[in-house]
């Protein structure tokens, strides 16, 4: 009998433990989601903009694929200094800061002129949004153990193909329908004045939405924070031995730090050909209306939106995470080779990119579960350190495709040489010993 009544209130007790998460996921996810929306749309929007500003402005496609990938050099240096601004200063007001920046500056991109600020403002952007992600990784780890981690990330991250199910078709409305707009300004200037201006809106309503920890969460009660602080702190004591607050220093020695950060560089190389030339490939591909573009970037994003979430939430509810990621990247590589054999098929090219994206984009989730976890919930520094150099992969893939395309007029070789990062990922993450790819 006492055992029974045992079982039965450890069963009440992990269904409110269930209906508090539940809770705080609504409460924060919708709202930072929104906002990676936005953040992801500041990244890419280039992509739809040079299908007419190459051509205003004289820019070739490597200097493209060279302005698109600066961002993320100004993401390197800015990244793990303002993750640790953030973590002093807290998330509701930096990340305030950032996207008013980010948001004023995606704007700014109108008065383009020539490749030199192009460059220029590639840069500030990359400065102002770079502890906008490693920043909300971190966050969560404030909020939510290991072992929810994933099914959380993957919510937000399922921000990334949103933002190609509704900035494709948005993005090519916009710049079909302002091609004779009044003001004398083109069509890809509507474009970027158009995007920034909802990030600065948005990024005045953080302050407002955004507590800093689960501390300050009005909406949770003084028993659900209790029970909140000793889930977190069981978690903190079930992780790995490097759990104790480590320093800058420490993590740019980290043997760990700079194997996630390949990881993450092999993976971002596949993100950042898809999110910066899918529009070239697609039109390439027969699809010349500017809006058939907008819609077919759509698909592949909205199937891979799916598929992310089941991902994430299988690798929870089975505890494991290395076939979690290693199986969607293989397809992912398999995605990627098939558009580019089969880049002037419509049909097979488009299948080829709908695997591709589906495959980098459930990675995601999974990869961010296992570092989090060894490196403990007080290393910032170091979730920073391994977004910013992995993001490098921002540069090197647009300025690899771009390169290739003026040297052969074609994508393909490019994307080969992506697909085979995106192998090189997937064999490097199953590596990982097992028990640093579980929470228990």
């Amino acid at each position: 009998m006492k055992a029974a009544i045992d079982v039965s209130s450890a069963c009440d007790s992990s269904r409110q433990l269930d209906g508090i998460y539940k809770k705080m996921s609504v409460r924060l996810i919708p709202f930072l989601f929104l906002c990676y929306v936005l953040a992801y749309f500041a990244r890419i929007n280039v992509s739809f903009a040079k299908l007419d500003m190459l051509a205003d402005l004289g820019i070739s496609e490597t200097a493209y694929g060279l302005g698109a990938g600066i961002f993320f050099l100004g993401y390197l240096i800015f990244a793990v200094p303002s993750n640790i601004i953030l973590e002093r200063m807290g998330a509701r007001r930096w990340i305030c800061c950032i996207m008013v920046v980010w948001g004023a500056l995606t704007s700014l991109m109108m008065l383009i002129e020539n490749v030199s600020t192009f460059y220029v403002l590639r840069f500030l952007i990359g400065v102002a949004e770079a502890g906008f992600f490693p920043g909300i990784i971190y966050y969560f780890t404030r909020w939510f153990p290991s072992e929810r981690r994933g099914r959380v990330i993957s919510l937000f991250m399922a921000a990334i193909p949103l933002s190609g199910i509704i900035g494709g078709p948005l993005s090519g409305w916009i710049m079909s329908s302002m091609q004779h707009a009044p003001m004398g300004l083109s069509s890809w200037q509507w474009l970027f004045l158009l995007y920034g201006i909802p990030t600065i809106v948005v990024g005045f309503f953080v302050k407002r939405c955004l507590p800093n920890s689960f501390e300050e969460a009005e909406f949770l009660t003084e028993e659900e924070k209790q029970r909140v602080r000793l889930e977190l702190a069981r978690d903190a004591a079930t992780q790995a031995p490097n759990q104790q607050r480590a320093s800058l220093l420490s993590f740019l020695f980290s043997p760990v730090v700079w194997y996630f950060s390949l990881v993450y560089f092999l993976i971002e190389m596949g993100e950042y050909a898809l999110g910066f030339w899918m529009p070239t490939i697609i039109k390439n591909a027969g699809f010349d209306d500017m809006q058939s573009v907008g819609l077919l970037t759509a698909v592949p994003y909205l199937v891979a939106s799916f598929v992310m979430i089941y991902v994430g939430r299988s690798a929870d509810l089975r505890n494991e995470r290395r076939w979690h990621l290693a199986i969607p990247l293989f397809i992912g590589m398999i995605g990627l080779v098939m558009a580019a054999h089969f880049s002037h098929n419509g049909q097979l090219a488009m299948l080829g990119l709908t695997l591709a994206t589906c495959g980098v984009m459930a990675s995601f989730p999974i990869f961010w579960t296992v570092p989090t976890a060894m490196l403990g919930i007080n290393a910032a520094a170091g979730v920073a350190l391994i977004n910013s150099v992995g993001n490098l992969a921002g540069f090197f893939s647009p300025f690899l495709v771009g390169w290739t395309v003026d040297l052969t007029k074609s994508t393909d070789f490019s994307l080969y040489v992506v697909a085979g990062c995106a192998f090189a990922g997937a064999v490097l993450f199953v590596l990982v010993p097992k028990r640093f790819a579980s929470s228990k």
